[in-house]
């Protein structure tokens, strides 16, 4: 896959679609990869041109040195954008990468056309939930990334799915048990020290919010105060846990496609 160069490191991406369609950027949630938005691909390829990338310090993206920022993550869409030579995007992130949608649509919203906050919050979590897990992941390595895999099943999808989707939570799950323990734990300081809570006004963009009814980390709840304080945000929730566009599938690729396209 092809790479951009940042001054301090390269973002792996991938280009799905027509060259002459609008731009439809897909931000990885913590712990996976652009693989995650797979089964998206068919349907958001007919109508846009699909950017994907892995957030730094995941998938095939370089692990710079930690601890990064929801900003640093922002910048390095925007580099992206650069390097590809396009102008402004559609922009869409689940969790890890709903927050970096919320950094973009508050400081640079010249370079987003319509934003989908998927399964996120303003503000994710306490130092208390995250601190350590970042040490033990530290710590532990290779070993404490697979042990997360297990934990996670459960975090990530109802135990229904689980059990009866295998083969489509497998493939997910392997990504974390994957992903570099370094990067990682910089990445959970990013979620851990973002807040956009008295920021969220500032966005513009027309935006969706997704939600899961059955997601333990971000709640409809979360997603409620969002779009209580964006302005004209729509809210959708699917019957589904935290990776709500592995579980919804169709459905939610449909009403993502519906509000891009509106």
């Amino acid at each position: 896959m092809p790479v951009v160069k940042l001054a301090d490191g390269e973002l792996n991406y991938r280009i799905d679609g027509r060259d002459d369609a609008p731009v439809l950027v897909l931000s990885n949630s913590l712990g996976t990869d652009l693989h995650m938005w797979d089964a998206q691909i068919p349907g958001f390829a007919e109508h846009f041109r699909v950017l994907r990338y892995d957030t730094r310090g995941h998938g095939a993206s370089l692990v710079t040195p930690g601890p990064y920022s929801i900003e640093q993550l922002g910048r390095d869409v925007l580099a992206l954008l650069d390097a590809l030579n396009i102008d402004k995007a559609h922009f869409c992130g689940l969790s890890m990468g709903g927050l970096t949608g919320q950094w973009l649509g508050i400081n640079a919203a010249e370079r987003i056309g319509r934003l989908v906050l998927c399964n996120t919050a303003a503000k994710i979590g306490s130092p208390e939930v995250w601190n350590p897990r970042i040490d033990s992941v530290l710590a532990g390595g290779a070993q404490a990334m697979r042990d997360l895999r297990d934990a996670s099943i459960s975090r990530w999808f109802t135990a229904e799915f689980a059990a009866a989707q295998p083969e489509k939570v497998e493939p997910i799950v392997e990504m974390l048990a994957q992903t570099s323990p370094q990067g990682y734990a910089a990445n959970c300081a990013a979620v851990r020290d973002a807040d956009f809570r008295e920021q969220l006004g500032a966005i513009r963009a027309p935006t969706l919010i997704v939600c899961g009814s059955a997601d333990p980390v971000t709640t409809t709840e979360h997603g409620r105060f969002m779009q209580e304080r964006i302005s004209g945000a729509e809210l959708v929730e699917f019957h589904a846990a935290h990776l709500s566009n592995v579980e919804a599938g169709d459905a939610f690729t449909q009403r993502v496609l519906d509000f891009l396209r509106g």
